[in-house]
C-alpha cells in the first residue's frame, strides 16, 4: 500500500537521493537544487513550505512539496518517484496531496518550473489543470518550462505577476 506521510528529518537522505536520481538522469542538477536537497528543513519547511513522502512498506519511494513564494503564491517543488516505482500512480497521489494542502492554505496560484525533457511530469501537470506560461524569475538555468495553476478558493483574486 502507498502511504503519503509528512517529511521528517530521518528521511532527508531519501529526499535527496530520490531527487538526485532524476536530476542527474536528465543532467539538470544545479546549485539551487543542492541548497534545498542539503537543507530541506531550513530552505523549505521553516520558510512555510511542506514536503511529503510516498512510502511503501518502510521504503520511501517518492517525494513532492510546496514552497511559499510570496503572498498567496506557492511553488510545487521536488517531485520525484524512484525509477523502480514509476507508473504506479505515486506522482498523482503526491500531487493531489500538495494540491489539497494548497487549498487548505488558501493558496491562489501554484507555479512550477520544469524542463522539456520531463515529458511524463509535464503531462501530469497539464492533466491537473496547470497551464504553460512564459518562464520568468526562474531559480534554475535549466528550467525552460514554467506552469501555473489557479486554485479555486473563494475571495482569492491574487494571481502570479511577472
Amino acid at each position: 500500500m502507498i502511504e503519503i506521510i509528512d517529511f521528517e528529518v530521518q528521511y532527508a537522505g531519501d529526499f535527496k537521493k530520490l531527487n538526485l536520481e532524476w536530476l542527474d538522469k536528465y543532467n539538470l542538477r544545479e546549485e539551487a537544487d543542492m541548497r534545498v536537497l542539503n537543507d530541506p528543513i531550513g530552505t523549505m519547511i521553516l520558510q512555510g513550505g511542506y514536503i511529503y513522502l510516498a512510502r511503501i512498506d518502510n521504503e520511501i519511494v517518492g517525494t513532492a512539496g510546496i514552497m511559499k513564494e510570496h503572498g498567496n503564491v506557492y511553488e510545487l517543488v521536488k517531485m520525484a518517484v524512484s525509477s523502480e516505482h514509476q507508473g504506479k500512480g505515486i506522482s498523482k497521489l503526491l500531487l493531489k496531496h500538495c494540491l489539497d494542502k494548497a487549498r487548505e492554505l488558501k493558496v491562489s496560484t501554484l507555479i512550477l518550473f520544469s524542463n522539456h525533457q520531463l515529458v511524463r511530469a509535464l503531462k501530469l501537470y497539464e492533466q491537473n489543470g496547470f497551464r504553460h506560461i512564459p518562464v520568468v524569475n526562474s531559480p534554475f538555468h535549466t528550467a525552460d518550462v514554467m506552469m501555473e495553476l489557479q486554485i479555486e478558493n473563494p475571495n482569492n483574486q491574487e494571481r502570479f505577476h511577472h
